[in-house]
């Protein structure tokens, strides 16, 4: 019996291996590899796919979003509301400002939080709001954008998991004040290695960003503001610029992959996902929702169906804020989404035979 796995990023970078070869040597007969053209040229060529007029590449999406808040000078004392149902990169990038996440439960049905929910949380410590465009589906941008304007709060998008999403015909990356992206190995555009991305269409944030990921400098040697050291190398900006001329492609796959699995699984005891109105996903995660999940996932196991957990446990129940009181307070959205949801496999590289072998094999499910 052959195996689906879950994810194939072998067969991805397989796929285009002449032209990531290509890629290496040019950098590596260069002699430069920190700041130079392929990341200047990566930038903008990202920021032009993102409709966006900046773009700044940091080390990895954690840095993104941690430079940004800092950026905006969010720091302690103040309160950032994030969603429950996350990666914990989102919360750890306030933390690490000394700012208080604020945790939000999100929608059932998109597992995105919602606006109105949001406002019930805004007081005079709010600064701004994180929305993660969660399994690559974009947030309701039109009402945080106005809820954020009502409240004088900065919005920040989380696109991590949604590289070319669009939200009423708008590209993610360009919808909040600033957005933070990752190039994880395993995101629709990844690197082979670590790498994130802010884009901003502000130019002074944009300058500031650029000072703060290299040592708060802009010359050499001159140190103006408090910086890092996160900064998108030569390397894996050459190997995104190949990947970004092909993600319109393989993101109109996970597409259709996703198409057939909403058509044709039809199964009582499998929640499918649901898409609001005015997004189209890009399919990051095909995540199903079940009861008695390990039965499931052993049952699929057994049909040469790999699958995954996104997440098992949510963010305000980790251990990092166990010692927190207000972490200890319930959130049953994402409570009830930890125990059931479960991604399917969805990659590019899925040939239409193991497309089949899922459907067949989550219509099977009984448990």
């Amino acid at each position: 019996m052959n195996v689906v796995p879950c994810m194939d990023l072998k067969a991805g970078n397989l796929e285009i291996a002449t032209d990531l070869n290509s890629a290496y040597q040019a950098v590596f007969n260069s002699g430069w590899y920190i700041l130079g053209q392929e990341l200047a040229s990566f930038e903008a060529e990202f920021a032009e796919y993102c409709d966006a007029k900046f773009c700044i590449g940091v080390g990895n999406g954690l840095d993104a979003l941690h430079l940004i808040l800092k950026a905006m000078d969010i720091g302690p004392g103040d309160e950032v509301i994030v969603p429950t149902n996350t990666f914990i990169a989102t919360w750890f990038a306030v933390s690490l400002t000394g700012a208080t996440p604020v945790p939000l439960d999100p929608d059932m049905h998109t597992h995105n939080i919602k606006a109105k929910d949001a406002e019930k949380l805004i007081n005079e410590r709010t600064k701004a709001i994180i929305v993660v465009h969660l399994y690559g589906q974009s947030c309701e941008m039109d009402e945080f954008r106005a809820l954020s304007q009502q409240f004088n709060l900065k919005l920040i998008e989380d696109a991590a998991q949604a590289h070319g999403s669009t939200y009423r015909g708008k590209k993610v990356g360009s919808l909040g004040d600033a957005a933070g992206f990752s190039f994880y190995p395993g995101k629709n555009l990844g690197a082979l290695g670590d790498g994130g991305a802010i884009t901003t269409n502000s130019e002074v944030l944009a300058e500031k960003l650029r000072s703060m990921r290299s040592y708060g400098s802009v010359k050499k040697y001159h140190h103006d503001i408090a910086g890092v050291n996160s900064r998108l190398d030569e390397l894996q900006a050459a190997f995104l610029r190949v990947k970004l001329r092909r993600l319109d492609q393989w993101n109109e796959r996970r597409r259709f992959i996703a198409d057939r699995y909403l058509k044709e699984i039809d199964n009582k005891n499998v929640i499918l996902p649901v898409v609001a109105e005015g997004v189209v996903p890009v399919w990051h995660l095909f995540v199903v929702r079940v009861k008695n999940r390990d039965e499931v996932q052993a049952f699929l196991k057994h049909k040469g169906v790999e699958t995954m957990i996104h997440y098992p446990k949510a963010a305000h129940l980790q251990g990092a804020y166990s010692n927190i009181e207000m972490y200890q307070e319930t959130h049953a959205v994402a409570e009830l989404l930890q125990d059931e949801v479960l991604s399917l496999p969805l990659y590019p590289q899925m040939t239409d035979e193991q497309v089949n072998q899922v459907i067949a094999a989550v219509n099977q499910v009984s448990c």
